[in-house]
């Protein structure tokens, strides 16, 4: 895979929303593992994995529409088509 250089900058609130957003999927993670620790009940650690995998996707989603409006944008207004087909990439291992 190769991996563009170019660097498009993100604004301190888009960068401390996406640290708070996996702060709390690490926080729920975290509860997981002391949930299976405890022997816990099946159903509630699956509960909680779910709210794992919403939080990761969430993230993702921030990034994603970021990633769309600002340095999708900035590749083509500089012709970079390499950008594009990274994003390609990016979101069919994203979906899978």
């Amino acid at each position: 895979m190769v991996i563009s250089m170019n660097h498009h900058h993100h604004t301190e609130e888009h960068r401390q929303e996406v640290s708070n957003r996996l702060a709390r999927a690490i926080g729920h993670l975290q509860k997981v593992k002391a949930m299976v620790e405890d022997d816990r009940d099946c159903s509630e650690v699956l509960i909680q994995l779910a709210a794992v995998k919403s939080a990761i996707n969430n993230t993702g989603k921030v990034i994603l529409k970021d990633h769309l409006e600002h340095c999708i944008v900035h590749a083509v207004e500089d012709g970079d088509m390499q950008m594009l087909e990274e994003l390609n990439t990016a979101i069919d291992r994203f979906i899978k």
